[in-house]
């Protein structure tokens, strides 16, 4: 009975257990069929959708070769070597075309550098595309042939060792290079900008220096008022002997400024030993005539000094018929060429702008070239600029011996400056054939003048001829001193240089020593000492001479 229970335990266990394997039997396989399915369905999804990895620079058969299953199911080592051996490559060859580039951006091109790395960059680019190496290696489901892959290894190794050695060589000096080029492209940056600065602040100070500060329209504007408020004190002189004594000493001043005026005529009697002896021809405008006259009757100039004052237009002699620049000024195109508004083209020429100045063709800056008609009685006259300032006695100019020549100057060439040939133009024919470009310049600003030789050698004739021919501006450019040099070429005497210093308007460099022992100190340039942008360290060698205790001047608020 007991076998029979055990038996019954025994066939009943069995059963259930044999239902069990069977159960997990089938499971197991339906998950193992599953499984193969999609695996299958899976490397075929990426067998029919490759990645293609395209670089600019290497063949596409090389990026075709490289495509991986995600599972890797079909690995060999050996393309896993050539995956390694062709990145490297690719990476060289990157390196290699960034530092040809650079070589390129600074200039480089005939460089034994730059040529090198173009060779290596072709050579990594074209080993792959060699035959023997893309069937065998690059082809896609082709096995990797061992022999070649080893071939291959090696040359890319010779290319990828040349380069390193070539990229250690170059790297310090390209580094430096492309540091220089960066420094470079910033100085012309920076040059540009200084250009455009000094164009505009050309162009800036020549309107301050040309244009008339409210301090002198105000100093004039009061003048004509006290002449206009009280006639009766103002009336007309009439002409006095001393004007036309040639055993006096004679000065032409020939301004539209009262204060600049004043300050020359001050300082020369000043500085005279005997101021009695000097007489002063101002002529002006007609505009400025009465302020003239206004500030010397109210402020008469010590020492018994006589002060001649005169409008331009009084000299009838002075029409277009007889002076070429009034002629000139009649010519359409020379009043478009100097009144035609330029405003928006100034800053484009600055260095030019100052000769488009109407006053170089104003007859205030040429009256000089017609002293001898316009004081006939006259044997010698010293010409003054109304920018200088007169420092020590100048009686002895009129003792210099000018051994039968015209012009006493002071010559302003050193070196190869301020020679003939940076004032007129010598590839004109006629300026070629009579003139010495190396000849040297002289100062216009303080002349002594024989003006008997003047008349011997018609020295205006001269003028007259030159100022004609350049109506077109083809022998010079404008201004006086040029057709002074032409006219007094070979009628000059050069004075010694501590009679007349010049600078002070533009040069901030002039010693003082030299200007201490200077006769006569010039602002010439367009930093005049009665504007704002004069120069500090001489403007007190001017201001000295004003005649502060003159009321209009304090009224009109000079900033002396």
């Amino acid at each position: 009975m007991a076998m029979a229970v055990r038996g019954t335990r025994g066939g009943g266990n069995g059963g259930i257990i044999g239902g069990l394997r069977k159960f997990f039997s089938y499971r197991i396989f339906i998950s193992a069929i599953f499984t193969l399915l999609f695996l299958a369905t899976f490397s075929i999804f990426f067998s029919s959708h490759p990645h293609h990895h395209h670089d600019g620079s290497l063949p596409s058969s090389g990026n075709a070769y490289l495509q991986r299953t995600f599972l890797a199911v079909k690995s060999d080592p050996l393309k896993t070597r050539l995956d390694l051996i062709y990145k490297q490559a690719n990476d060289h060859m990157t390196l290699v075309n960034a530092y040809a580039s650079y070589a390129r951006k600074l200039k480089l091109d005939i460089s034994k550098q730059l040529r090198m790395f173009d060779e290596l960059a072709n050579n990594l680019t074209d080993l792959p595309l060699k035959p023997s190496y893309k069937s065998s290696l690059f082809e896609p489901g082709s096995p990797v042939d061992e022999d070649v892959l080893r071939q291959f290894e090696k040359e890319v190794k010779d290319i990828v060792k040349v380069t390193r050695l070539m990229i250690v060589e170059s790297k310090e000096s390209y580094d430096n290079q492309i540091k220089i080029q960066k420094l470079k492209d910033t100085i012309f940056a920076v040059n540009e900008l200084l250009i455009k600065a000094k164009k505009n602040g050309a162009f800036a100070s020549l309107i301050s220096a040309k244009s008339v500060p409210k301090s002198l329209h105000c100093l004039a504007m009061r003048l004509v008022e006290e002449r206009v408020a009280h006639p009766e004190k103002y009336k007309e002189e009439g002409h006095k002997e001393e004007f036309d004594d040639p055993s006096l000493y004679h000065y032409a001043i020939f301004s539209d400024n009262v204060i600049a005026v004043s300050v020359v005529i001050r300082s020369v009697v000043k500085n005279a030993e005997e101021p009695w002896k000097h007489v002063f021809h101002v002529v002006t405008d007609r505009m400025n005539v009465a302020a003239m006259k206004v500030w010397f009757r109210m402020r008469p100039v010590e020492g018994g000094t006589c002060v001649e004052i005169k409008a331009v237009e009084e000299y009838r002699f002075l029409n277009s018929s007889y002076v070429p620049v009034l002629k000139q000024l009649e010519n359409a195109n020379m009043q478009k060429f100097y009144f035609e508004n330029q405003a928006e083209k100034a800053t484009k020429d600055a260095n030019n702008m100052k000769f488009r100045n109407p006053k170089y063709l104003s007859m205030l800056n040429h009256l000089r070239f017609y002293l001898p008609e316009m004081y006939p009685k006259l044997h010698k006259i010293l010409f003054l600029d109304d920018d200088v300032v007169v420092q020590k006695d100048l009686t002895g100019l009129w003792k210099v011996d000018l051994d039968g020549k015209v012009n006493g100057a002071v010559e302003t060439c050193f070196g190869s400056f301020h020679r003939y040939a940076q004032y007129l133009n010598f590839s004109h024919p006629l300026i070629k054939e009579r003139f010495n470009p190396k000849a040297c310049a002289w100062a216009f600003g303080m002349n002594i003048f024989d003006l008997d030789a003047w008349r011997r050698e018609k020295c205006t004739e001269q003028y007259h001829y030159w100022q004609n021919l350049n109506e077109e501006r083809t022998l010079w450019k404008l201004g006086s001193l040029p057709p002074g040099l032409i006219t007094f070429y070979s009628t000059t005497k050069s004075l010694d240089k501590s009679w007349h210093v010049l600078g002070l308007g533009y040069n901030p460099s002039i010693s003082m020593d030299e200007i201490n022992n200077a006769a006569v100190i010039h602002y010439n340039g367009n930093m005049k000492p009665w504007l704002d942008i004069a120069m500090n360290q001489y403007k007190n060698l001017w201001t000295r001479y004003v005649d502060n205790d003159m009321e209009f001047v304090q009224t009109c608020n000079f900033g002396l």
